[in-house]
């Protein structure tokens, strides 16, 4: 690859720009499309040193992702920021800010500071050897606004040539990032409200009603007692972070195990753990759930240690884990629907669940799960559930 000779002129780099919009079809995830990008700049003769594509993104938890790479270095460096980092002197400081607020490009040499750094990130790429910095606004169709940045060591930095290279190289770009970009969004938002694999099966083409698959599945429902109660003690925004706390131990609890949260029915939450070749067998799914009702006994003992340290009282609850036949897919109308499970094993364990306070007991299993446990599970007889033909054992921990 060629870091330094003639300087580079916007034409020598049409064959970067036609792989660019031909959709960089050699490159499969953002990583390798950066990575690819900065080889075929350097083969032009650009003398990059280090490159960053900076997307905003619509996410829960994450505000915008980096890609960085730097010559010489692998892999490419992804950099999360989190909503709360807005508010850093890194962001509001860094060349980023005015950039994504519509100030155009922003270069900067940079062989010796003449005084305190306009942005706090130059001092980094100062000890890096940079020597010029040129950050362009990488504009959407939707208007919105992230950015790219090129860098280089070179003594004389960029030439007009090569940044009029670069500004050429742009255009397509934000193109490419753009389609990448909406992609990734759509996954997020499926992800989010639909879970990671029920996201997926979507995003791939299975949105019509009636679309699923019949699955054997441990069907996990949980619920927070005496929440009409709770609920009256207290106004709605107050009700409302008590729900998202008991939901992350909850169905934080199952996606740390491995499962998949599928609705969300007030203060309940329903969840599968699915049996399948590509994942687990009938007795890992039982354990895998039964791990995760542990973590989430285990978190809700520490919130209600929370709790009653600021004179609030404890959230009680119930688990249920059954192992049944579902019918995994879309459901409603034609106009509205979601993705769940369905079938009589998920109304028995709904009903399972109802058990749990008549029983006192914080998990209950039905037989269909116990029977591939390992270790003391005490049975607690069989029990009629309402709507259902047969009566169900059901076994719980002495601990539980």
């Amino acid at each position: 690859m060629k870091t330094g000779g003639p300087m580079t002129t916007p034409s020598q780099v049409a064959s970067v720009v036609d792989w660019i919009i031909d959709g960089a079809r050699s490159a499969t995830q953002p990583q390798d499309i950066v990575r690819q990008l900065c080889e075929r700049l350097l083969d032009c003769g650009l003398p990059l040193l280090r490159v960053g594509v900076f997307v905003r993104t619509l996410h829960p938890v994450v505000a915008g992702r980096g890609y960085i790479w730097q010559r010489g270095v692998a892999p490419i460096q992804q950099i999360d920021a989190v909503y709360d980092d807005l508010q850093s002197d890194q962001y509001l400081r860094n060349p980023l800010y005015p950039v994504f607020n519509g100030s155009g490009e922003i270069r900067r040499r940079l062989e010796a500071a003449a005084g305190p750094d306009e942005f706090l990130v130059f001092a980094e790429l100062r000890a890096l050897g940079v020597t010029d910095y040129i950050i362009m606004p990488l504009e959407f169709t939707t208007g919105a606004i992230h950015a790219v940045s090129w860098t280089t060591d070179r003594p004389c930095g960029f030439s007009d040539g090569e940044l009029d290279a670069l500004r050429r190289v742009r255009p397509a770009l934000a193109r490419l990032v753009e389609s990448q970009s909406l992609r990734r969004v759509a996954r997020n938002i499926l992800n989010a409200y639909l879970g990671a694999h029920a996201g997926e099966r979507v995003l791939n083409g299975q949105i019509k009603r009636g679309d699923g698959d019949e699955i054997h599945a441990v069907i996990w429902f949980s619920d927070l007692r005496d929440s009409t109660a709770i609920a009256d003690s207290m106004t709605r925004r107050e009700f409302l972070g008590v729900l998202n706390e008991f939901f992350e131990c909850t169905a934080g609890a199952v996606l740390a195990g491995g499962g998949e949260v599928l609705r969300f029915v007030g203060d309940a939450v329903l969840a599968i753990f699915p049996v399948s070749p590509e994942r687990w067998s009938p007795a890992q799914a039982c354990t895998a759930a039964v791990e995760a009702a542990r973590e989430a006994i285990a978190r809700m003992a520490k919130l209600n240690t929370a709790r009653a340290a600021r004179g609030e009282h404890a959230l009680a609850f119930g688990i249920a884990l059954h192992l049944g036949d579902v019918l995994y897919g879309n459901i409603g109308t034609p106009e509205r629907i979601e993705f769940s499970v369905i079938g009589a094993a998920a109304n028995e364990a709904a009903r399972i669940e109802g058990l749990c306070k008549t029983l006192g007991r914080s998990l209950l299993v039905s037989d269909a799960v116990a029977r591939h446990l390992e270790g003391d599970w005490r049975s607690l007889g069989e029990h009629a559930l309402r709507g259902i033909g047969e009566p169900i054992e059901l076994f719980t921990a002495p601990e539980l």
